[in-house]
């Protein structure tokens, strides 16, 4: 097998004596503002096998001195006692989404050897937005002594002709089914098979055409280095095992090559998937002028000569509205180009602030406050975020959201990285 998507071995309850809708929980980092959320799941799981013992939420990264050694103790125990290992094993998955739509996935490892998520990498995998330093030691803590890792990593291929997954999805009845269940109320559910031997070689074959310089130059243009993964959700999760990983390396020397922590597991999804969908994340400046704002940023538009495409956003306050032209942007990105205008002036005004807002109404209503002002513009279109990423490097944060909290991946598969 290359080694872009490799089969693992996976750890998975027996389905039919373990309750699937309970063993399953979201990913960490939602409903971090909502510990009742997080309750309420502990109350309704009790006693009984489930991920939400094996994860710390980011709801109580406060508390992680203290759940730490708890999870760590739950990943000993559940390896000896609900986990079931399948050896070299990739899994194809079809998630119903809360709307209804179905979302296809495939569950493998990648080598952590490819990713680097700092701005300007050239390597086969690479972040999508800005990751923040100072979020990787909490979690590097949670992952230092983990035997087991749980994904919620999302990587996208950039595969318009759908040569990688949907292939699976035309034979998916012919593969073994490895699990098939409703997830949490509001949630969906998640039907997943294990791909066979003949899959595994055609995913194989897919993959080393997507990074082939013909299809490379085609596609992104002359001179790019390839770029087969994106991160798509679970930036900092993914981060983290970088880290870990480069923690280990350093203490073992080349001996770390062969360690299993080189590698995570995630799932891979096609950005051309009809059922993933990209919203852009709007800002909203606060304890400002507007006026004063809007000068700078005319100021600013009319000082930029790069060579992207014109650009523009509208602007709100309480008293103005209007549109602001970017004539010769440096950035591909609306957003970008207005974000680096904002950390510019948050720089050099200390106590202005800016919230990353979904939904015009609520740019709107908060625009519409004293000492405000609000920036709605075109988000970005699928098709630009490869392109973006390689040009750009990673994107600003908050750049783009792809859907709800209730759709996002949820905590299934495991895999020992011990």
């Amino acid at each position: 097998m290359s080694a872009y998507l490799l089969p693992s071995d996976i750890l998975m309850p027996d389905f039919s004596t373990v309750d699937g809708t309970l063993w399953s929980s979201i990913a960490c980092d939602q409903f971090t503002g909502e510990p009742e959320y997080w309750k309420s799941l502990d109350a309704r799981v009790g006693d009984r096998p489930s991920t939400l013992r094996l994860i710390l939420p980011e709801a109580f990264l406060g508390e992680t001195a203290e759940r730490v050694p708890v999870i760590q103790k739950n990943m000993e125990q559940y390896l000896r006692s609900v986990l079931v290992k399948r050896p070299n094993s990739m899994i194809y998955l079809e998630r119903v989404l809360s709307d209804g739509g179905v979302r296809h996935g495939l569950v493998g490892m990648i080598d952590l050897e490819h990713y680097d998520y700092r701005k300007g990498a050239k390597t086969l995998i690479r972040a999508t937005e800005e990751t923040v330093a100072e979020r990787i030691p909490p979690r590097l803590a949670v992952r230092r002594d983990a035997v087991l890792e749980l994904p919620h990593v999302m990587l996208l291929i950039d595969d318009p002709a759908r040569t990688v997954i949907e292939p699976l999805a035309a034979r998916a009845s012919s593969l073994e089914l490895a699990y098939d269940f409703q997830l949490v109320e509001g949630s969906g559910a998640v039907r997943g098979r294990f791909v066979d031997s003949v899959g595994l070689g055609r995913v194989e074959v897919a993959l080393e055409r997507l990074v082939s310089p013909e299809h490379v130059r085609a596609r992104y243009g002359e001179d790019v280095a390839p770029l087969l993964f994106a991160v798509g959700d679970g930036n900092h999760s993914l981060a983290v095992a970088k880290a870990s990983y480069e923690e280990i390396k350093a203490a073992h020397g080349d001996s770390a090559l062969s360690h299993p922590a080189r590698y995570a597991l995630v799932e891979v999804v096609n950005l051309h998937d009809p059922s993933l969908k990209f919203e852009p994340i709007y800002r909203v400046m606060t304890n400002v002028d507007p006026d004063d704002v809007l000068a700078e940023l005319e100021a600013y538009a009319l000082s930029l000569h790069g060579g992207a495409a014109p650009q523009e956003a509208r602007f709100l306050s309480a008293k103005r509205r209007g549109t602001m032209h970017f004539g010769a942007p440096s950035c591909q990105l609306t957003v970008g180009t207005l974000q680096a205008f904002i950390d510019g002036y948050l720089a050099a005004h200390p106590g202005a602030e800016v919230d990353y807002i979904h939904g015009t109404r609520t740019v709107e209503t908060i625009a519409a406050g004293e000492n405000a002002v609000g920036f709605i513009f075109s988000g970005m279109e699928k098709d630009d975020l490869f392109r973006t990423v390689i040009y750009d490097g990673a994107l600003p944060r908050k750049t783009f959201s792809m859907g709800h909290a209730e759709d996002k991946r949820f905590y299934l598969e495991c895999r020992r990285i011990k």
